[in-house]
């Protein structure tokens, strides 16, 4: 089950709730719903990537735990929160410095994650235990603004 609460009038964040799964299909789209078309196979890999980190890795897949994320919509870009009740991890991650060639093969089961988040974000933090990423994805020109303004 998915749980949404809309944000109040004056305030931009969204929260979703949802137990862990691996099915993210419908949470994907409601958290690209307000993404252009150009942007969107991008960013739904790089989300698909972090809840199936917060599922997999974090929760262990247990359905007793949840994933809950704020996602936010404003003129300088889109961010959204992703949390889980997993005990967390070492996030220290060089994959902005390694070149592809170093990345495992793309079609390897593991390993590529981390460094798709830093490959498709502008912006990648961690909270100090490891079960909270925020990731942003920033507007970078006047046609992306504008863009953006028409959707709202």
């Amino acid at each position: 089950m998915i749980s949404i609460s809309l944000p109040p009038a004056k305030k931009t964040w969204t929260t979703m709730s949802f137990t862990s799964t691996l099915y993210l299909c419908p949470v994907l789209d409601l958290l690209l719903a307000d993404i252009p078309p150009d942007l969107k196979p991008e960013i739904r890999l790089g989300l698909q990537e972090a809840l199936v980190n917060a599922a997999k890795h974090g929760n262990k897949l247990d359905p007793s735990k949840s994933i809950v994320v704020k996602f936010s919509v404003t003129e300088e870009g889109y961010s959204w929160v992703i949390s889980d009740e997993g005990l967390g991890f070492s996030h220290e991650c060089n994959c902005h410095h390694l070149a592809s060639q170093y990345l495992p093969p793309e079609e390897a089961e593991h390993g590529r994650g981390l460094c798709l988040l830093y490959e498709i974000f502008d912006q990648v933090h961690w909270d100090q235990r490891g079960t909270r990423v925020k990731l942003c994805k920033q507007i970078t020109n006047k046609t992306d603004s504008s863009r953006l303004a028409m959707m709202r």
